[in-house]
C-alpha cells in the first residue's frame, strides 16, 4: 500500500486534535502519516505524527509543510481579529491552494467551513438552509472570511479542476462547551453574552441559581440554532477522505435538528432541576439541512440534543485540563 501524508492545519484546536487522534486510531488510515502544522501552540511528535511549526501566511512555510503531502485538511482560522484574519483566511489559503495545484504528490484538499458564511442566526431563514443557499456574511470579519474561503476553493475547482470539498459546520461543541454557552457569567463561551442582555445584577442572580437562558427571537418564539459535536464533524471528515462522491462538493455537517432553546430548558429542568428564563434577542431560528452529507457520504450524526447536554454537564475537568478559550467570540 502506497504511503500517504495528510497535512492538518490548525492542528492544536479542538477539531485538529480530535481528527489527528481519529486518523492515528482508525485502521483504515494505517498507511497515512499525519503532519500537524502548528503556529502559536504545538503538539508532541510521535509514531506516524510529524510536527511542523510555522504560519500558513508565510509562503515558504507552506511550501515546506506541503512537501510530499497527498491530502490537506484545512482547519486553521481566526475569529474577530481584523489584524490577523486576512493573513490566515485569504493569504494562507491561497498559498495552500497554489502549492497544492502544482504539487506532484497532491490528491485532495478538504476545507472546514462554517455556517457564518450563510449568516447563521443573524438573518431570518424561512426555509431549511441547503448547500445551494447564497452566501450572506453578517457584520464582522469572521463571517466574511468564511465566505472568502469557500469562494476561493470553488474558483480553484473551476480554474484548475482541483480535487477538494468543503464541510460546512455550525458551532462546534466539545467537553463542557455547551454548558458554558448557557452561562450568565463572564465565563460564557461565545455569544450571545447573556449578562449583557439582562444586566449584570440580574445575571449574577441567574448565575447563582444556575438558571438557563431561553433565547427568544423578535417575535417572542424560542430560537432554534445549529450545532455539531466535534466527534460528529470528525467522523464526516474521515468519511470524506478519498471519497470520490465528495469531489468538489460542499456539505452541511450538523445535528439532524437544530438545538431548540426551549427544549434545552425543559430537559435540564427534568434531568437536573434547573430553572430557566426567557431572554429576548434580535436573533432568528435556522435549520441547516444535512441530507446531502447523508446521501453522498453515508454520514450520520450520533450526538443529539439530550446527548449534547449530558456530555457537557457530566464532563469533569482534571487539573491539567483547564478551560481555555483561544479566540474571542
Amino acid at each position: 500500500m502506497t504511503e500517504k501524508r495528510i497535512l492538518v492545519t490548525g492542528a492544536t484546536g479542538k477539531v485538529g486534535q480530535t481528527l489527528i487522534t481519529g486518523l492515528l486510531a482508525d485502521p483504515q488510515f494505517d498507511s497515512f502519516l499525519v503532519r500537524a502544522l502548528c503556529h502559536n501552540r504545538r503538539l508532541d511528535p510521535g509514531p506516524r505524527l510529524e510536527v511542523f511549526q510555522g504560519s500558513i501566511s508565510n509562503m515558504e512555510t507552506v511550501s515546506a509543510a506541503l512537501e510530499g503531502v497527498t491530502h490537506v485538511v484545512h482547519l486553521a482560522t481566526c475569529k474577530e481579529t481584523p489584524q490577523e484574519i486576512m493573513d490566515v483566511a485569504v493569504k494562507g489559503l491561497f498559498w495552500l491552494l497554489e502549492t497544492c495545484r502544482v504539487s506532484p504528490t497532491f490528491e485532495q484538499f478538504i476545507l472546514v467551513g462554517g455556517d457564518a458564511a450563510l449568516g447563521h442566526f443573524v438573518y431570518p431563514h424561512p426555509l431549511p438552509v441547503t448547500e445551494q443557499q447564497k452566501h450572506s456574511a453578517y457584520p464582522g470579519c469572521y463571517a466574511l472570511s468564511k465566505v472568502l474561503e469557500e469562494t476561493m476553493l470553488e474558483q480553484y475547482y473551476l480554474q484548475y479542476e482541483l480535487n477538494g470539498c468543503c464541510l460546512r459546520a455550525p458551532w462546534i461543541m466539545e467537553k463542557d462547551d455547551f454548558k458554558y454557552q448557557l452561562s450568565f457569567g463572564a465565563d460564557v463561551f461565545g455569544g450571545p453574552r447573556w449578562r449583557d442582555l439582562v444586566g449584570a445584577a440580574q445575571a449574577d442572580e441567574y448565575l447563582r441559581t444556575q438558571t438557563i437562558p431561553v433565547m427568544l427571537d423578535p417575535a417572542g418564539q424560542p430560537v432554534k440554532r445549529n450545532f455539531v459535536h466535534v466527534s460528529d464533524l470528525v467522523s464526516a471528515l474521515l468519511l470524506a477522505i478519498d471519497q470520490p462522491r465528495a469531489r468538489q462538493q460542499t456539505f452541511n455537517i450538523c445535528m439532524d435538528e437544530p438545538v431548540d432553546y426551549a427544549a434545552v430548558a425543559r430537559y435540564l429542568a427534568e434531568s437536573r432541576g434547573l430553572p430557566s428564563v426567557a431572554v429576548p434577542t434580535p436573533y432568528h431560528s435556522t435549520w441547516l439541512d444535512n441530507t446531502k452529507a447523508k446521501f453522498l457520504l453515508g454520514w450520520r450524526p450520533r450526538v443529539d440534543l439530550k446527548t449534547m447536554i449530558d456530555l457537557a454537564w457530566d464532563y469533569q475537568r482534571l487539573a491539567d485540563d483547564p478551560r481555555m478559550v483561544w479566540y474571542p467570540g
